[in-house]
């Protein structure tokens, strides 16, 4: 299957149609030529009606992080944002659902040859993280693995705001492990 092929097959995909409440419009930011991966958990409400990925509070907690603007953020040359599912999944009790695992079963396998030039994978939360790393067991603990991981991959936990605890608990985060990746982001962006 041709690259072009395989980003137009997802997002004309309905395989979770009826499940979803409000209907598949899958989302994906995929260039060939993308130098950072970032693969996350599944769309937001807001994402869902606007169709641009990380278009809500968290994405500017995320681009901060990064150190990047929205430009470059969503300069496809740069930066590949892949969902663990492309469809908003619908809210639950304490946000929004889990990405519906056929998504990952069915697209991932295929998109993982499609990234030839990606030299910075960045998994964000739980999903991309159980996914993406052998004995994954919290997302803390996936987290503090930073300096093993960079500078081909590195674990963040998802920049929503309702993680500002888990933040305050986890001071190096903000004190160690974005500086570094702040540089790594930079030089991959420069080069």
């Amino acid at each position: 299957m041709d690259k072009m092929n395989l980003i137009n097959q997802i997002k004309a995909c309905n395989l979770c149609d009826e499940s979803l409440p409000l209907g598949a419009r899958p989302t994906i930011q995929a260039s060939g030529v993308a130098k950072i991966l970032i693969s996350g958990q599944a769309p937001s409400l807001r994402v869902h009606q606007t169709g641009k990925l990380f278009n809500d509070q968290s994405g500017d907690a995320l681009r901060a992080w990064l150190g990047v603007t929205e430009a470059q953020f969503y300069n496809p040359s740069l930066f590949a944002i892949v969902p663990m599912a492309f469809c908003y999944p619908g809210r639950g009790k304490s946000g929004d659902l889990p990405p519906p695992k056929i998504c990952a079963k069915t697209w991932q396998p295929a998109l993982s040859s499609y990234f030839n030039n990606v030299s910075l994978h960045i998994l964000v939360g739980q999903y991309a993280q159980r996914y993406f790393c052998k004995g994954f067991k919290s997302v803390t603990q996936q987290v503090k693995l930073w300096d093993e991981m960079l500078p081909n991959r590195v674990a963040l936990p998802h920049p929503s705001p309702r993680n500002q605890p888990w933040q305050a608990k986890n001071p190096w985060f903000k004190a160690e492990l974005l500086p570094e990746l702040k540089v790594q982001i930079k030089t991959l962006i420069d080069s």
